[in-house]
């Protein structure tokens, strides 16, 4: 599972070949041992629970990086690694 991206204590994974499960474009988010699913673009919760104040960062860097997300999510679901991509400042 590899990381494309890590602020603010998050770590944001898009893991190859996962589109079965949540069949929809996502992002993992690991903080503080504890892991969350996160839908692209839209920022739903899918599975998890982050803090508010972590979600609403989260949120803030998927919406900069919108474009970049999705492409990943294209190289991922045909067994590519995905980019990495700057954290949120």
């Amino acid at each position: 599972m590899p990381s494309i991206s890590m602020f603010y204590g998050l770590v944001i994974y898009m893991y190859v070949f996962d589109d079965q499960k949540h069949n929809v474009p996502h992002i993992h988010v690991k903080y503080q041992g504890e892991f969350s699913v996160i839908s692209l673009p839209d920022g739903d919760v899918l599975a998890g629970n982050l803090p508010t104040k972590k979600l609403n960062l989260v949120k803030a860097w998927m919406t900069i990086h919108e474009e970049d997300l999705l492409a990943d999510w294209d190289l991922a679901v045909n067994g590519e690694l995905p980019h990495k991509l700057e954290p949120l400042k």
